[in-house]
């Protein structure tokens, strides 16, 4: 507007110096032609005073001299600087602080004669540009003024009527026991507000049975919620049943495995698929033709699909690089890893075979995969090539060194690339969870995000994660128990021992890490501080074979079948022998006899991720007695502190830590039950699969956003 009127105001000047010049030109030429100049000096006088805007008239003349001018003409106008053209022409300067139009006319009488000088006071337009802008900010303001007004109103009255109809929606939801059964009629911003309320609901629900109780019925509930129609595939080395040729014809087993234990419950809440190896003398004979086989057998909730490998493959791939390579590399038991180029060949083709496994089973594009331990580190990139939309969860059962330690490893970078493949990577501990973030630091370049503990490596994101892992509660095998004073009859009488004796209990497989030999040393410390206990203590270890191909692993055994005749020849004269030794497999029902019939159990590992025996013997004790032992090294210190947490390397303090077991009041065992089982009944197998299974389907949830948002709704709907 200010514009617009200096604009008007200027041409209206301009206007008037024109007509101004074409009333005296005629006059002036001839007064001029005549030399009058008292006449020009008058009629320039005249001119001046005939418009209040009109400062000054003047007249230069063709040489840039001025020549005539009233007494107001400003000193500062040079008549060579206005009075250049030979056509009319008009300047704007600033005189004084105030601007002035000067226009100058081309003044010719057969020959030129100079230029008509004319100047004339803009300071007006500047008041009128004011004038305006003050009018039209008035009638702006008014404008607005008005328009809110009414368009508050408008939106009041929206939003009051919106929140009353919403208020009825979710009232008759609450009534009716659901957020999303309110009508669809009030239009999108409701659906959306209804399906926060569904979240809502459901989020509320899963922190109520986090804080009250996890069981089967409670993780298929989640994964009904959270992950509707999601499928389940769980990758895993061993197989949760073992079919081998006996000598009643095919018998079935459930092998001696922690992961096994941890992870078969799940897949009975959650169905799905179980890929294994499959390792029994029988198991080819037990499956269809496409190698499945539906489990477990008297009431099948899941199918088993078994991958078959061969002897040489076996010995490269389970024993060689897994076994004898990252299994005392992540352990730390002071047994050397051996690493073999051979070896590694084949542990990367197993992995393969297993990742085609995986898209051969799946049935959508986005599963759920959880891959399980050191055997299938490769697995998740290789199923991230195949499978881009998977949701990929590695859960590492053994522990995971300090970088230093790992930086031995000769293919590190190709198993952290593999494992970077994951959406989740779990460990049992925040201590492992630091040690393998400390080692993708060292030896991959990537962007390590401290405060979410996630990496970004080659564009994915992969989230680091504690998830302690547990046992079934209550266990199956518990509900087939007799009660405590018959378990402790049946096993007294088995291995001929006194009624008074009592029993400390050792189940574990023959494995170095396990600190088979260290336990029974301690039974000999214990025997030789304390003689009172000769004759009236027993030590029975149970170990199952396990990995006998392996040097280091039979070796073991023979040296724990010499170490128990050494002690138990020391003491030859006293009766019982203070260690029994049994080296076979027992079946869940018969350790569950033993935990229960035992005044201690001995969980003496060296090194371990977390190890469930401990957790099975608290849960087999129902009485609220016994003591448990457990070793600092193993993770299940970390929570079970009511334990006699103690050094296994130090067999004196394990034998002291013995005797106080023995002698422990019934009120002290009872009060350190009591809170060992109530921390394990909460933090059982279905809370830890329920965390993964929770984090992945926020992932889920965050990716569908992001496809959104890339304009690709279709992938977000999988």
């Amino acid at each position: 507007m200010t514009s617009l009127i200096d604009d008007w105001s200027r041409r209206d000047v301009e206007l008037r110096a024109s007509l101004a010049y074409n009333s005296v030109s005629v006059p002036l030429a001839g007064m001029l032609a005549s030399g009058q100049d008292d006449h020009i000096n008058e009629l320039f006088e005249r001119v001046a005073t005939t418009d209040s805007r009109v400062v000054a008239v003047g007249m230069c003349r063709s040489d840039g001299e001025p020549a005539y001018a009233t007494k107001l003409m400003p000193s500062s106008i040079r008549c060579a600087e206005i009075a250049r053209s030979d056509v009319e022409s008009f300047s704007s300067v600033i005189v004084n602080g105030r601007r002035m139009l000067i226009g100058a006319f081309p003044i010719a009488v057969g020959t030129p004669q100079g230029h008509f000088i004319i100047v004339q006071d803009l300071t007006f337009a500047e008041h009128r540009g004011q004038e305006a802008r003050n009018y039209l900010t008035l009638m702006l303001g008014g404008i607005i003024l008005a328009s809110g007004a009414l368009a508050a109103g408008f939106v009041l009255y929206l939003i009051r009527n919106w929140t009353q109809k919403f208020k009825q929606a979710v009232t008759s939801a609450t009534r009716n026991g659901d957020a999303g059964a309110a009508p669809a009629t009030f239009g999108l911003l409701d659906r959306e507000v209804r399906q926060v309320l569904r979240q809502l609901e459901m989020s509320q629900s899963a922190i109520d049975r986090d804080q009250a109780n996890w069981s089967k019925s409670t993780l298929r509930d989640i994964v009904t919620a959270e992950l509707p129609g999601v499928e389940v595939l769980v990758v895993a080395n061993r197989e949760p049943y073992i079919h081998n040729r006996g000598a009643e014809g095919i018998e079935m087993q459930t092998p001696a495995s922690g992961l096994v234990s941890a992870v078969e419950p799940v897949m009975r809440a959650c169905g799905g698929t179980w890929i294994a190896h499959g390792s029994g003398t029988a198991d080819r004979e037990t499956v269809d033709a496409r190698d499945r086989i539906a489990v477990p057998p008297d009431h099948p909730e899941y199918t088993l699909r078994r991958i078959w490998i061969s002897e040489e493959e076996q010995d490269g791939y389970y024993y060689g690089l897994a076994n004898e390579g990252l299994w005392p590399l992540c352990h730390i038991a002071f047994t050397r890893p051996v690493f073999r180029e051979s070896d590694w060949r084949i542990y990367r083709a197993v992995n393969e075979r297993f990742a085609d496994a995986v898209v051969a089973e799946a049935r959508t594009p986005s599963p759920i995969v959880l891959v399980q331990d050191y055997h299938f580190a490769l697995l998740p990139r290789m199923i991230r090539e195949r499978l881009p939309e998977a949701t990929i969860v590695t859960f590492w059962h053994i522990p995971w060194p300090n970088s230093e330690t790992f930086g031995i490893f000769p293919w590190k970078e190709e198993i952290i690339h593999g494992l970077l493949g994951s959406t989740i990577i779990g460990f049992h501990t925040q201590f492992h969870c630091n040690n393998f973030l400390e080692t993708v630091d060292r030896f991959v370049e990537c962007r390590i995000d401290r405060e979410e503990e996630s990496v970004t490596h080659r564009g994915h994101e992969t989230f680091i994660r504690p998830y302690p892992i547990s046992i079934d509660w209550p266990p199956a095998a518990l509900a087939r128990q007799r009660p405590i004073a018959e378990c402790r009859e049946a096993v007294r009488k088995r291995f001929g021992l006194p009624p008074d004796t009592k029993i400390a209990i050792g189940i574990e497989r023959f494995d170095y890490t396990k600190g088979v030999l260290d336990r029974i040393r301690a039974v000999d410390t214990l025997l030789e501080a304390h003689p009172e206990w000769r004759g009236r203590f027993v030590l029975v270890q149970v170990a199952a074979p396990t990995r006998s191909k392996l040097s280091t692993y039979r070796g073991l055994q023979e040296e724990a079948i010499q170490l128990a005749d050494e002690i138990n020849a020391r003491y030859a004269g006293v009766s019982p022998a203070p260690v029994r030794l049994i080296i076979r497999h027992h079946e869940p029902d018969e350790v569950f006899e033993l935990f229960r019939a035992a005044d201690v159990c001995i969980v003496s590992s060296l090194h371990d991720g977390m190890n469930l025996v401990a957790k099975e013997f608290i849960a087999a004790r129902d009485d609220e007695r016994g003591v448990l032992m457990l070793s600092h090294f193993a993770g299940a210190s970390r929570e079970l502190a009511e334990a006699l947490i103690i050094n296994p390397y130090d067999a004196h303090a394990t034998g002291e830590a013995l005797h106080s077991a023995l002698t422990m009041s019934d009120a002290e065992q009872h009060e350190r039950m009591r809170l060992m089982r109530a921390y394990v009944s909460s933090r059982n197998v279905y809370r830890w699969a329920g965390r993964m299974l929770l984090d992945a389907s926020r992932l889920r949830k965050k990716q569908r956003i992001f496809e959104i948002a890339a304009g690709n709704p279709a992938r977000a709907a999988r």
